[in-house]
């Protein structure tokens, strides 16, 4: 009997089981909702739309998904606004790492702004050590629990501000000591990449790694200045490289010179299907370009963005795929590997994770049609 199961659509209970690997995920943005009314009345912040869990989780949804910026603006003014405290940023730092793992992911890179956090008085370095104090708390309760993750932290530096350089200057200074690299974030539209310049080739001076969000809401030229004036080493979101490639009646396909080139370098693309919805990037998940980068073979890669405002996991992330695109655990490999390959830990870490601990996970997967029950 020869297997059906590369060829099959993956049930939710196995996508959960899948290890999963997470390149763009925003602390701020993934809060669970009971912490932020727990550390609301805490802190004495005094904002919320609602102080009752389930309320706020439906409200932060609901904002995210009303189409208006301003609304979803606001909703992460209230979780900065009750993580201003060491002790506040450690629980959500480990909280994260926790939830991350209790749903397969094995790795992530998580992103944060100090420049956010500091309005309680801590400082930049501060606000880094805790973030760092309570991932590696989430670490060790995630092993305690049965699951393993490693969490690595992106500082972010706003692109409306002028803390750029100061924000890389501190992601060096903590490089070896949780933190894998920096990115910047923000409106794309009236400030671009360039205007960081200083900060990009600072890190590129120090053989530090970054990502710049770019392609999400403003098109082609925010990835071309991320690219070839900045030297981003992956694109946050990318997904508006879709703009330079023609599909004709046909099915016959053309690449642009920047998409090509985008391919051709195998610039890691993070991708956030659901986040992308929200935002207006993509208007269904039948219509997202990544059914179309998977299939032309970029370095694509599936992410949740904000977990909290969209309401998601990567196991749902994923699940939506596979409905979708009928994806199989084929797919998901492939997606899962493009982007541990795309980390910024060394290579031979990564390495180790694909042969050690992801090829074997989904090869275990993948071979349980081999055990089934065969009395019924």
């Amino acid at each position: 009997m020869v297997s059906d199961s590369l060829s099959t659509v993956p049930n939710p209970e196995q996508i959960h089981r899948a290890p999963k690997v997470l390149l763009h995920d925003h602390l701020d943005g993934g809060l669970r909702a009971a912490t932020v009314v727990e550390l609301a009345r805490e802190s004495g912040y005094a904002g919320l739309p609602e102080t009752e869990a389930d309320r706020l989780d439906t409200w932060f949804r609901e904002a995210a998904d009303s189409g208006s910026l301003e609304r979803y603006l606001e909703t992460f003014s209230h979780t900065v606004g009750v993580m201003q405290t060491r002790e506040a940023l450690v629980r959500v730092a480990a909280e994260c790492a926790e939830d991350l793992a209790a749903d397969g992911v094995v790795y992530a890179e998580v992103r944060f702004a100090p420049e956010q956090h500091l309005e309680a008085g801590l400082t930049l370095e501060q606000v880094v050590e805790a973030v760092n104090e309570g991932f590696r708390e989430g670490e060790r309760r995630a092993r305690e629990a049965g699951n393993r993750i490693r969490v690595g932290a992106l500082l972010t530096a706003m692109r409306h501000a002028a803390r750029a350089l100061e924000i890389a200057e501190l992601a060096n200074r903590y490089r070896d000591l949780g933190v894998v690299g920096f990115d910047i974030a923000g409106a794309e539209a009236g400030y671009p990449p360039t205007r960081h310049l200083d900060a990009f080739e600072y890190l590129k001076r120090e053989n530090n790694h970054f990502t710049i969000h770019a392609g999400e809401a403003f098109g082609l030229p925010s990835i071309w200045q991320a690219l070839q004036w900045c030297g981003a080493d992956r694109l946050g979101h990318g997904v508006r490289i879709i703009d330079d490639i023609q599909v004709a009646d046909d099915g016959s396909v053309k690449l642009g010179r920047l998409a090509a080139y985008v391919r051709d370098k195998r610039i890691p693309l993070e991708l956030c299907p659901s986040s992308n919805l929200q935002t207006g990037a993509a208007p269904s998940y039948a219509e997202h370009p990544i059914g179309l980068l998977r299939r032309l073979h970029f370095r694509a890669t599936v992410n949740t963005d904000n977990r909290l405002m969209s309401g998601t996991t990567m196991s749902n992330e994923f699940a939506q795929l596979a409905r979708t695109f009928s994806y199989t655990l084929d797919d998901m490999q492939w997606f899962t590997v493009n982007a541990m390959k795309s980390a910024f830990i060394p290579f031979d870490e990564r390495l180790a994770m694909i042969n050690e601990v992801i090829k074997p996970g989904y090869a275990a997967l993948k071979s349980e049609w081999l055990f089934r029950d065969t009395t019924h």
